[in-house]
């Protein structure tokens, strides 16, 4: 019923993913293929666009709060595809994720304090931390046999430190692409409560998770969890709406809610962008079919990579992805640093991707993959890649 196949230009819009190579290489650029930024190179669904344009044509764009069918909408969304049952007044709203986890980061600490992260992660973690006065602590993943794994042993050692107050949590994790066991997320929440270490879990990707993979979210294990837990959601990766500016951040624990929108507010955050509203709302009432047949869509486009590079390019190492629309790829086999790999994948391969040693130092010669792009499009990256690498070795 719906296009992914379609390919369109996102070329002199604003794009990031797009004009950022225009802005580091020129007119050198315009033959390159960006799978890096995590959003897709899909239109957004036609009941999404149509609800926008109803706003638009209302002709009336004063500043909005939520109405209760947006809460509605919130609430349905993670009953029926989370089996979450949430409340209206556990809601607060941002203007991103990425916004919220550096509100909650000075909504929860002083400066000086810790907060751990489980590298190689999502580059903008560090930089919330840092950016805010607080201490970085990696209890990094554990890498063997080609699977990631978390660090108990030393997570358990690393809360012990009374500055720690914090971990920033993902799942689905970014870039590893592992959908955390429930036995997993249980070890992780009794250490964190043990130690008193509250647990604000990034679960934007928690609508992509492969099969026969299932995710659960953190605060739905235990009511001792729930109460000790931000959980960060949003519409913006499921639907390719991120330049629409909506999160919903779910906090049950109605004192932690107080801290979070006190901090919120003292940022002068007042609204979401006056279409963000609509958006979601469209978006969990009428996507459910476009977000369905997305899935298989994206389904297909990593099992072809599976396929090519087990065929094409056995050096590199696919690792399993379980959840989100990105692949993690080990190329340490191919010997090369990182600023040889960076070069090799943009002026030979003409592909930009997001370089593994951005995601901290453990990410070194690894390349993070966004196949959410017509299979065309992910087919001839993956011809570019597989040139660029048999003509060095």
């Amino acid at each position: 019923m719906y296009d992914f196949n379609t390919i369109f230009s996102r070329r002199n819009v604003g794009a990031a993913k797009w004009d950022s190579i225009t802005q580091e290489m020129g007119v050198a650029g315009e033959d390159i293929i960006p799978l890096s930024v995590a959003d897709m190179e899909f239109k957004v669904a036609p009941e999404i666009v149509t609800a926008i344009k109803k706003v638009a044509d209302f002709a009336a764009y004063g500043y909005t709060i939520p109405t209760e069918s947006y809460y509605e909408a919130v609430i349905g969304w993670m009953e029926r595809r989370h089996n979450w049952k949430i409340k209206k007044e556990w809601i607060s709203l941002s203007t991103g994720v990425v916004p919220a986890f550096n509100t909650a980061i000075r909504a929860f600490t002083h400066p000086g304090d810790k907060v751990i992260i489980q590298q190689p992660v999502y580059y903008p973690f560090g930089k919330a931390i840092t950016n805010n006065g607080c201490q970085v602590v990696n209890n990094a993943l554990i890498y063997k046999g080609g699977n990631y794994t978390i660090d108990f042993d030393d997570l358990e050692e690393k809360v012990k430190d009374p500055l720690v107050k914090i971990l920033l949590f993902c799942n689905p994790h970014n870039p590893v692409g592992r959908v955390w066991t429930e036995e997993e997320l249980n070890r992780v929440g009794e250490i964190c409560l043990k130690a008193g270490v509250l647990v604000i879990s990034d679960e934007i990707h928690f609508d992509f998770v492969f099969k026969p993979y299932k995710h659960k979210v953190f605060a739905t294990l235990s009511q001792e969890f729930q109460d000790n837990s931000l959980i960060l959601t949003a519409p913006s990766k499921t639907f390719n709406l991120a330049g629409l500016q909506c999160s919903n951040v779910i906090i049950p624990n109605s004192k932690l809610k107080a801290q979070f929108d006190n901090a919120n507010e003292r940022t002068g955050f007042f609204s979401l962008n006056h279409f963000a509203y609509a958006a979601c709302e469209a978006a969990y009432n009428e996507g459910e079919l476009w977000l369905d047949e997305l899935l298989e869509y994206l389904e297909g486009n990593l099992n072809y990579l599976k396929s090519f590079m087990a065929k094409e390019l056995p050096q590199v190492k696919v690792i399993e992805t379980e959840g989100t629309y990105l692949v993690w790829l080990d190329c340490k086999a191919l010997g090369l640093t990182n600023s040889e790999l960076e070069k090799l994948m943009k002026e030979k391969a003409r592909i930009f991707l997001d370089e593994g040693y951005i995601f901290g130092a453990s990410g070194a010669g690894f390349e993070r993959v966004n196949i959410a792009c017509p299979r065309a499009m992910l087919e001839k990256a993956l011809n570019n890649m597989k040139n660029a690498i048999k003509s060095i070795i």
